[in-house]
């Protein structure tokens, strides 16, 4: 059960740091993808192949599947705000703006979860979790920069960007209200399931994939990667920190992504860190420990 005190233990610590890095890569992933397939097509390849590599695990873990449809209405519901509206305005957004942008927007989900779990009474307006997001926000602004070229349809990919990170919101607080008992393992592979269903649909009618030119190698690898690592592996990680520390909390992640990028470059590509970018970095990680609260509970205790 989610602590009542909102803050995160040292595991789920570590857990969100790794769930950075496997979301992280799904920008991307997705860039690479989107050259050659167009984005409702991506989005139902990443669910549906999430979904067939999760199904095994689950068999061999025993969780049957759902009965009849008030067992499946939470998982639709979950598929829907947390993956087929987020994931095809986030990649449709990206065929207008790059990837660092569509990254910084990513970031403004615990923002928008937090004003959503507020607005709706599931939580009090917490003064330090709302300043802890707003300044995570600078600094993710500071660590990015601004230097990002204007390109037609920019404002467009913007707007539908942060429908993403609004839906992503609102996926929070549906998970925190129907998502009380289920193990992570079926919660993620469900919901993968019921996307599948409705992406199907929706990329059949509007792209009618079946017509579209085999991609190639490096394609079908990054959607390979997309749906190994940033679907399948990250929604059990994600769903066990749901389950650990909340869904407000999880959604933390997003300001952790574009850290861990600039880290990674660093580390795998021998890629330079400015000054600006561990002023960002900082800046966040004092975010972190704003919104977690030990940090200002134990410099009150030491006045």
């Amino acid at each position: 059960m989610p602590p009542k005190d909102d803050r995160i233990d040292a595991r789920d610590w570590s857990l969100l740091a790794v769930l950075s890095i496997l979301w992280g890569g799904s920008f991307f992933f997705n860039g690479a993808a989107l050259r050659e397939l167009p984005p409702l097509t991506l989005v139902f390849l990443r669910v549906s192949l999430g979904a067939a590599m999760l199904l095994p695990l689950l068999r061999m873990q025993g969780i049957g599947l759902p009965s009849g449809i008030a067992g499946w209405t939470p998982f639709v519901t979950i598929g829907l705000l947390n993956n087929v509206i987020p994931f095809s305005l986030i990649v449709i957004g990206q065929t207008f703006i790059p990837s660092g942008l569509a990254s910084i927007l990513n970031a403004t989900t615990p923002l928008f979860t937090v004003l959503v779990m507020a607005a709706t009474g599931e939580e009090a307006l917490q003064i330090r979790r709302a300043a802890g997001v707003a300044l995570g926000l600078v600094g993710v602004v500071i660590l990015r920069g601004w230097g990002i070229e204007t390109t037609p349809g920019q404002g467009l990919g913007i707007l539908l960007c942060l429908g993403g990170a609004l839906s992503y919101g609102f996926a929070a607080l549906a998970a925190r209200r129907l998502l009380k008992d289920s193990p992570p393992l079926g919660t993620a592979t469900f919901q993968l399931m019921a996307s599948t269903v409705m992406l199907a649909v929706v990329a059949g009618v509007a792209e009618q994939p079946w017509r579209l030119a085999m991609p190639g190698v490096a394609t079908w690898s990054a959607v390979l990667g997309l749906a190994a690592l940033s679907t399948a592996l990250a929604y059990i990680v994600f769903f066990q920190i749901v389950r650990r520390s909340g869904a407000s909390n999880v959604m933390l992640v997003t300001l952790l992504i574009p850290v861990t990028a600039i880290l990674l470059g660093w580390l795998v590509l021998g890629e330079p860190i400015s000054t600006r970018e561990i002023a960002g970095a900082i800046i966040i990680g004092s975010a972190l420990l704003v919104i977690d609260g030990r940090a200002l509970h134990l410099l009150r205790r030491s006045v």
